[in-house]
């Protein structure tokens, strides 16, 4: 199999038969939109998914099958640290055309194994309570830039619930536990204001607690409750009903989580570059496979999209994001004005657009994502700024004035949505380079192949582009 050159081989899911191709081929020209698109996408499956289906495969009674997963580094490094506490997992062909499916058959858990998080969220955070279900050590690990990420609602959970952790104090990775083969669960409190990662990663083990799991959250604030809902749509999937008698405090019955056969729905937050490319180049992109009925929060660009002067229709299986004559072909993008704190990871693709337009913008409720890959507010500012624009942080989001952009270098940040980001914005403007676009290997390997092929001359390609096409 042939991955792509942007990837590198510590983040292949594959055997040693795996063939990685080029170095780190350096800052990356951003295409500029030539003409209007008229582009059909269909991408891999989503992260959020594919990762919890994953941790519920191994602690489920019987073996799964994940068909149409995400490969990409986050999906590899759970499966590694997966295989690490003794759960077997394989590859199996798949038919989607986006390589392998998943077979999972859990084991045992055992300890006595270090685990390496990359800068994966769902990892450090989804794993340790199940890692203390295991028996032994384990040790927690990851980029140096996972090091920045909050972690102390996960540490300070696992104590809570009897587990012996050691940090050194830090409240961040890296750390150890030691796990003894049980959890006894019951009552806990957490302030997960930093994320909704700490609530779905108790939730996911809950079930093979001995007294379940009893969760409150004590915070002010709780970012993308559409992340919690999908974990507890996950769950109930596999036979396990999460109770929520009132905002905040969610109740989990101990017993078993059933083995099942799963279609992993595309990764609709990944779709949001290449539908906003639409809006800056004019056109037509579709996303194949678009649900009708979701827990993600991708299936918001449905309604933010239009918000930018575009029009969303299904046709078929499909989203279709009309730009009309769009931004390079004269068109003016109107400013926004709204809250995503139901859908954090979708601003950089929102600020991004917003820094195009004509008028001001404010993207609010969004202060959490100071704790993700980076401090993506900071991030954002700086590098919209660095090409000439005038975006203020406010405690909960971004302020974002119209100015005309020019090129030079965007920093990535090691962030998958920051290269992204980078990538829109190059659409409209000549000469951006972002500086590591194989950060995207983190959600989609794909992406650097996928945008030239979106935004190539229609009449040199076939404008339906799948990860089949571009890597096998």
């Amino acid at each position: 199999m042939l991955v792509s050159k942007y990837s590198k081989p510590e983040f292949s899911p594959y055997n040693d038969d795996t063939l990685v191709v080029g170095d780190d081929p350096g800052p990356w020209s951003a295409p500029v939109a030539q003409r209007a698109l008229a582009a059909s996408v269909r991408l891999p499956g989503s992260k959020s998914l594919t990762n919890r289906e994953l941790v519920l495969s191994a602690l489920a009674s019987g073996p799964s099958l994940l068909r149409a997963p995400l490969h990409s580094r986050d999906s590899a490094l759970m499966i590694e640290a997966l295989r690490s506490l003794g759960t077997i997992i394989e590859l199996v062909p798949g038919d989607g055309g986006f390589g392998p499916d998943l077979r999972i058959t859990p084991a045992e858990l055992l300890g006595g194994t270090s685990i390496d998080c990359g800068l994966a969220g769902t990892v450090m955070r989804f794993l340790p309570p199940v890692a203390a279900l295991a028996l032994g050590p384990v040790a927690f690990d990851g980029d140096e830039s996972a090091r920045r990420r909050p972690m102390r609602t996960t540490v300070e959970s696992l104590r809570g619930l009897g587990v012996d952790v050691n940090d050194d104090g830090r409240g961040s990775l890296p750390f150890s536990l030691y796990a003894t083969g049980s959890v006894a669960g019951g009552e806990l409190s957490i302030d997960a204001s930093a994320s909704s990662q700490f609530v779905s990663g108790l939730l996911l083990a809950a079930p093979r607690f001995t007294k379940g799991l009893t969760l409150r959250h004590t915070g002010d604030s709780l970012p993308s409750m559409p992340h919690i809902e999908m974990t507890i749509a996950t769950l109930a999937a596999r036979g396990v009903q999460v109770e929520s008698p009132e905002p905040g405090v969610w109740i989990v019955p101990p017993g078993e989580i059933s083995g099942i056969e799963v279609d992993i729905e595309p990764d609709l937050s990944n779709a949001a570059p290449f539908l906003a490319a639409a809006i800056v180049a004019g056109g037509t992109v579709s996303i194949g496979g678009w649900p009708w009925s979701t827990t993600q929060v991708g299936a918001h660009l449905e309604t933010l999209l239009p918000l930018f002067g575009a029009t969303a229709t299904r046709q078929g299986d499909a989203l279709v994001i009309d730009g009309g004559d769009g931004l390079r072909g004269g068109a003016e993008l109107p400013g926004v004005d709204i809250d995503l704190s139901l859908g954090g990871e979708l601003a950089p693709a929102i600020v991004a657009l917003a820094a195009l337009a004509s008028t001001p913008s404010r993207i609010t409720g969004i202060g959490h994502l100071r704790g993700h890959e980076t401090d993506r507010l900071a991030a954002l500012a700086a590098e919209i700024n660095g090409l000439g624009g005038a975006v203020t942080e406010l405690d909960d989001g971004l302020a974002i004035e119209p100015r005309p952009l020019t090129g030079g270098l965007w920093h990535s940040y090691e962030d998958h949505r920051m290269a992204t980001a980078g990538a829109i914005v190059g659409l409209a403007v000549d000469g951006v380079l972002v500086d590591d676009i194989g950060t995207t290997a983190k959600t989609l390997p794909e992406f650097p192949q996928l945008w030239a092929a979106l935004v190539r001359d229609p009449d040199e390609i076939v404008t339906t582009v799948t990860t089949d096409t571009l890597l096998l």
